[in-house]
């Protein structure tokens, strides 16, 4: 971790806090926006269209640990 804090403590690492780990639940996997791809080439009779969906995995943070010392 890079940065652990609240209003009064802030812990920052150089370039991680030794240490620290986050503690999370996966939530399962979520499909993102269609993305849409079409290539063209003009006097040549050439279309292709191609569409994609990215797939991610929603994460709910349950804990932060910070080191021992």
């Amino acid at each position: 971790m890079l940065f652990i804090g609240d209003c009064e403590n802030a812990l920052v690492g150089n370039p991680t806090i030794e240490g620290a780990k986050v503690t999370a639940t996966s939530l399962g996997e979520v499909k993102g926006e269609k993305v849409m791809v079409f290539k063209y080439k003009s006097k040549v009779r050439y279309r292709t269209k191609k569409e994609h969906r990215q797939v991610y995995t929603k994460l709910s943070i349950d804990e932060i640990i910070q080191s021992g010392g």
